[in-house]
């Protein structure tokens, strides 16, 4: 472990370099650079308020703070476990050139979208400050599901970076999984009218451990204690996914070379 900890800081230079990098490279060649990260969910959280909230009926008028907690959650998981996904093969140049610890293009490649989510959090305080959601004691707990979904996505990004370098194909069938994913999240439906249903509807929003950490997320922005079990089962999933995630990238980064 010492020499893992003493590797890491030989290479930490690399790492922000390539999370400056990753955010350059979002926003190049876009006028609005980085302001898109602020008016992108405002936009998304516009359209789906009108679609799923108006045209519905729904008449909680804190709705869209409802839809932004989930979509602004979705979309870094999205982004961070399909751009590490990509990672090694889009730097084969360099990994065929020079030794890097392999690890650190997934990790840098799930940093800096992190970056941008956090940045994109501003809008989710003014839209809450304007629809009167105002923060209490229990904001606090919004650290812990903000914690997880980093390592959820880390841990997600590193099994899905070794298979992708085996298995090319995958980058398609992830994007089909994410959309099954944002479906059973409930970013953008009372999750209620599914939990109080009969039948599977209960139990595949339970065993989907993003809606677990949105739950417990969206708890701490209206100013309600976590769900302790949500809380646990999330917690597992993550530590899990980093392990075995960890593992299988260990036990194969030396075969990439020969797929790349």
């Amino acid at each position: 472990m010492k020499t893992y900890i003493e590797n890491f800081k030989k290479y930490r230079f690399l790492l922000v370099e390539l999370v400056k990098k990753g955010i350059k490279l979002k926003y190049r060649r876009s006028y609005l650079g980085i302001l898109w990260t602020l008016l992108e969910p405002l936009l998304t959280m516009i359209v789906l308020t009108i679609v799923f909230g108006s045209m519905f009926g729904n008449p909680d008028p804190t709705f869209p703070v409802y839809i932004l907690t989930g979509r602004l959650l979705y979309s870094f998981f999205s982004s961070a476990t399909s751009g590490a996904m990509k990672s090694i093969r889009g730097n084969a140049g360099m990994i065929k050139k020079v030794y890097v610890p392999k690890y650190i293009y997934p990790l840098s490649s799930v940093l800096f979208n992190y970056i941008i989510f956090l940045l994109s959090l501003i809008v989710l305080v003014a839209v809450a400050v304007v629809l009167k959601v105002y923060p209490t004691i229990f904001l606090a707990q919004a650290v812990v599901p903000l914690i997880l979904i980093l390592v959820t996505a880390f841990g997600v990004g590193m099994i899905l970076s070794t298979m992708a370098v085996f298995f090319r194909d995958l980058e398609y069938l992830w994007s089909v999984a994410l959309m099954l994913i944002m479906y059973a999240s409930a970013i953008f439906y009372p999750a209620e009218r599914l939990l109080n249903k009969p039948g599977i509807y209960p139990f595949v929003l339970k065993c989907n451990p993003l809606y677990l950490l949105i739950h417990n997320f969206r708890q701490a922005v209206y100013g309600r204690p976590m769900n302790m079990h949500f809380l646990l089962a999330s917690t597992v999933f993550a530590v899990l996914t980093v392990i075995i995630g960890l593992y299988f990238f260990y036990k194969k980064q030396d075969e990439f070379i020969l797929h790349i």
